[in-house]
This record gives C-alpha cells, sequence and structure tokens, in this order.
C-alpha cells in the first residue's frame, strides 16, 4: 500500500480523528471516533477493526474529517449520527430531545419489578405481560421509556405526554420503527393535563371530570437548576432542549405538581416511578409523605446517586 492510501486506510483515520478529539478534550474520544467512522462507512466495529488497511474513499474520508470537526467543536456524537442506543434499542435523537441516557434504564427497571412484585402479592405469576394495565409517560422527549416498557409489556396501552410538539415528533418516529405506534399514544401537553385525550381518541367514553386513571406513571421530568447550566458538560449546555433540561431555578420545582397530578390520575395501587437529579432526593422525597403514598423506595445508580424515587398509591 503505497503512502497516499495509508493516509486513507481505517487505521490512518480512526488514528487521526482519535488525536483530534483527545486534542479537543473530548470526553470519551475514541468512542466516539468509532462511532463516527462506523456512521459514516455503514460498518460495523467488528468490520473496522478486522479492516484496518482497507483503503477509504476521497468522499467517505471528507465526510469522517467533517464530523470530527464537529466532535470536536462540542456537537454530540448521537446528534451527528442521529442515533443512540437505550435498553438494547435504538433511537432516532435530535436537538429537539435529551439524549437517552444509561441511568434512565434503571425507570425501567424498577417499574418492572415494582409491577412483578405487585402481581406476587395478588398471588399471580410476577412474569406479567401488562395485559390490561394503562401507563403514562410523563415529558417523554425521544420516547425511550414509554417504548421500551411497551416492548417488555406487550399487552399494555401508553400515553406518552410531552410539552414539545418537536419531542412528540421524534418519539413518534420511534415508535413507529420499533412498530409501536398502535399501542403508545403521543399527546402534546404539560405533565398530566389533557391526558383524557387518550381516551377520547381511543373510542372509549370520557369519564366524569376528563380523569383517566393509569396503574403505572413514569416520568423522566427537567431536573437541572437553571444555577447549575454554567456547571454542564458544553455538549449538554449548548445542545440539548433547555425545555427538557431546566426544572427550574433549583431543578426540583416540576416535582411537586408532577406528583400531585399523579395521585389524581393514578388507580389505588397504582405505581409511581420517577427519575431524580443528582441532589434532587432531599426536596422531592418528602413530597411522598402524605398519607395518600406508600412503600416509597430509593434507588442508586451505578455511582452511588439516588436516581429513581417510587411510590405505590395508597
Amino acid at each position: 500500500m503505497n503512502r497516499v492510501s495509508e493516509e486513507k486506510s481505517v487505521r490512518a483515520l480512526l488514528k487521526s480523528g482519535i488525536a483530534r478529539l483527545r486534542e479537543a478534550q473530548v470526553p470519551s474520544y475514541t468512542l466516539a471516533a468509532e462511532l463516527l467512522l462506523l456512521h459514516v462507512l455503514s460498518r460495523d466495529r467488528t468490520w473496522i477493526y478486522s479492516h484496518p488497511e482497507e483503503e477509504i474513499s476521497a468522499g467517505d474520508a471528507e465526510r469522517f474529517a467533517a464530523l470530527i470537526r464537529r466532535r470536536a467543536a462540542g456537537e454530540p456524537t448521537q446528534h451527528l449520527t442521529g442515533k443512540q442506543e437505550f435498553w438494547g434499542l435504538e433511537f432516532e435523537v435530535t436537538r429537539d430531545v435529551l439524549i437517552p441516557r444509561p441511568e434512565t434504564e434503571h425507570v425501567i427497571e424498577v417499574a418492572l419489578d415494582r409491577l412483578a412484585i405487585r402481581e406476587r402479592r395478588a398471588g399471580r405469576p410476577q412474569k406479567t405481560d401488562g395485559d390490561g394495565l394503562r401507563v403514562a409517560d410523563i415529558g417523554t422527549g425521544s420516547g425511550c421509556i414509554a417504548i421500551a416498557l411497551a416492548k417488555e409489556l406487550p399487552a399494555a396501552t401508553f400515553v406518552a405526554t410531552d410539552i414539545s410538539a418537536a419531542a412528540l415528533a421524534v418519539a413518534g418516529r420511534n415508535a413507529a420503527r420499533h412498530n409501536l405506534a398502535d399501542r403508545v399514544r403521543f399527546i402534546e401537553a404539560h405533565l398530566l393535563e389533557g391526558s383524557g385525550e387518550w381516551r377520547v381518541a381511543s373510542g372509549e367514553r370520557k369519564p366524569p371530570g376528563g380523569r383517566i386513571s393509569f396503574d403505572l406513571i413514569v416520568s423522566n421530568p427537567p431536573y437541572v437548576g437553571r444555577r447549575e447550566a454554567g456547571t454542564l458538560m458544553r455538549e449538554v449546555r449548548e445542545h440539548e432542549p433547555g425545555i427538557a433540561l431546566y426544572g427550574g431555578e433549583e431543578g426540583y420545582e416540576l416535582y411537586a405538581d408532577l406528583i400531585a397530578q399523579a395521585a389524581k390520575h393514578l388507580l389505588p395501587g397504582g405505581i409511581l416511578v420517577l427519575e431524580l437529579g443528582h441532589n434532587s432526593l432531599p426536596a422531592v422525597q418528602p413530597l411522598l409523605d402524605a398519607s395518600g403514598w406508600t412503600k416509597v423506595g430509593v434507588t442508586n445508580d451505578l455511582a452511588g446517586i439516588p436516581r429513581v424515587l417510587a411510590a405505590e398509591k395508597a
């Protein structure tokens, strides 16, 4: 292989991309360079490392270099590739939605565990397909929580709300991608306001007061404080939607309304599962001290940070 070819080989391009991102102090620079090269070449990681001398076309080399420059300038890798994996599923992501994070998978785990425990207490098999269950995902964003749960609970029905029409468009495409468009109803709403539209849209009779009841409500609400904006990574601060990031000046302001609305919309014994900000537990947990809630529990993430708060309606 001549020198010109070597400069366009898989190995050379990857090496140069890693070096550029390292110089720019990009987090996980090796993984970012790999993902961008995989995206450009439409190949998997096995192919790249088993064909290090493969010559790359000039067009692909320039596209890779352009993505590396954008990543070095702070654009998230997921925005450049347009996708992110969550719960073993691939999701479209854009600047209109939060990028799904691994710690949010704890919301799925806790919700499924709580449902299984409830089944056991009722003397039914612990493994449930969700038959007859109604689930609401509040602040759905990309739809990752609702869609992951819909995969795990194939007989349940879902409502997913978001205040952003642009986010709901992304979520709708993700539901269609995973063949769930007929089971997850997306509604533009602030928290649970307007969730009664789901019953009307599905052809069911509207209940008195327009209120619909759920067996499970899950949410990853905005929980970053605006006063913390300066401490965020630039990828987050400059490129992810503020409406999905900031929950108020302190970050935990939305939880009071969310918990109050959940209390009205959950069936007796219904389950509420909330993702928490890194320092919001002391402000949020007391909201569940009221007599209307029972079996309150906290789950830490892998870093030992209280990440999920769950409770059942008494």
